[in-house]
């Protein structure tokens, strides 16, 4: 088991006087509220079940969530795989030890622990040194029913170049880890798309060490599935590195999409931009995202910048947007964030009729143009017009309803 941090209790300040030591007590009561300090285990009895009062779980749907919090292995072929990559990729099962598995990931929940210990072969994707793709590795997950755990290492070797997409449809109830690592100099590109039934529940954690002069693109787009909660956590951890984590969702009535998106710039001269932009319509439609970046003493001239946007174009529709930022240095170039949630613009609707555009044309016209910025940068054609497709599609439900 690792900590990133243990409360101490409470201690006595002498033998047999039972004085207790006020600092050590407030230790042992104040929860823990900064990310960087989470208990990270791979022992699933290290967490205990969540109520819903951790920092990291009270704005989720526990209910909902709670058939990942149960300790059994799922039965096989709940979630079939079906793996289309160029010849150039290797593809390897890694048992619990086998490096580069456990390399950098540890698990900040129990839905993480419980994917790591009853995933007993992680794949291995791995894009060799110097090699550079023409055509994305496309993993499609179709889920059958029933409860799947699943730990996924991706590994771009130095000075390679390459897409990974992660396509996730069908109903399941998964528990999911994605272990990324890109070597020095890599240029990697993760793409999660969550498109499942409306019954799914998939809690995801997504762990990324970004080496000397390396690069990730991440990219999160959430429009499927009952309750989706993916969670990414990226380490700048060499220097020159770069990280650019997006995210684009859009929830219907009942729908819960969630992430909780934690960049941390660990090496000097890094650079990080987080954007999440969601559209929710419908009653009871909800998304959540909680944005936490740390600088670390070491990050010497970082730049960094993070943004959540949200668009609410219905009445009872909710989306929750808490950003932090922490700074353990001043020698830095620039860091910021931003968070906006806003009704539908009238003032932009009114401008599109004035030219003769029909109201429900404008309306269109305007969500397509918010969630659009997202999908432009995943840099793959083919999914970027199946996302435009999706989001007309949820648009014209929407209007029907």
């Amino acid at each position: 088991m690792t900590t990133a941090t243990e409360s101490p209790t409470a201690q006595s300040t002498g033998a047999g006087t039972g004085h207790i030591d006020p600092a050590a007590l407030v230790a042992s009561v104040v929860p823990v509220q900064t990310r960087s300090e989470r208990l990270t285990s791979f022992d699933p009895a290290d967490f205990g079940t969540p109520t819903g009062r951790e920092v990291n779980w009270k704005l989720s749907p526990i209910a909902r969530l709670a058939p990942l919090f149960v300790d059994e292995a799922g039965p096989s072929g709940v979630i079939s795989v079906d793996v289309q990559a160029p010849d150039a990729v290797e593809q390897l099962r890694l048992a619990a030890g086998a490096a580069p598995r456990g390399e950098h990931f540890r698990p900040e929940d129990l839905p993480a622990a419980l994917a790591w210990t009853h995933e007993t072969e992680a794949p291995l994707l791995r894009i060799p040194a110097k090699v550079e793709l023409d055509e994305p590795v496309v993993v499609r997950l179709t889920g059958t029913g029933g409860l799947a755990h699943a730990h996924v290492v991706i590994e771009a070797q130095p000075n390679s170049r390459g897409t990974v997409v992660l396509r996730h449809e069908g109903t399941a109830n998964h528990a999911q880890n994605v272990e990324i690592i890109v070597r020095d100099g890599a240029d990697l590109t993760v793409v999660s798309v969550q498109r499942w039934n409306d019954d799914a529940v998939h809690a995801a954690s997504h762990q990324a060490r970004v080496d000397r002069d390396a690069k990730l693109t991440h990219v999160v787009v959430s429009f499927g599935g009952g309750v989706v909660r993916v969670n990414p956590s990226v380490e700048l951890s060499g220097p020159g590195a770069e990280g650019r984590l997006y995210g684009l969702s859009f929830s219907d009535a009942g729908q819960h999409l969630e992430s909780q998106v934690y960049l941390h710039h660990k090496g000097p001269h890094t650079v990080g931009d987080v954007l999440y932009k969601g559209a929710l319509q419908g009653e009871s439609a909800r998304s959540v995202w909680i944005g936490d970046v740390l600088i670390g003493p070491d990050a010497t001239g970082t730049d960094s910048y993070e943004a959540n946007r949200n668009l609410v174009l219905t009445d009872g529709a909710r989306a929750d947007s808490i950003p932090n930022l922490e700074i353990e240095t001043g020698d830095i170039q620039g860091a910021g964030h931003a968070s906006a949630t806003g009704r539908f613009d009238d003032e932009q609707l009114f401008y599109l009729q004035a030219r003769g555009i029909a109201e429900d044309e404008a309306r269109r016209l305007v969500v397509l143009g918010f969630l659009s910025e997202i999908v432009q940068r995943i840099g793959i054609p083919e999914l970027e017009t199946e996302l435009i497709e999706a989001i007309e599609h949820e648009l014209a439900e929407g209007a029907a309803a």
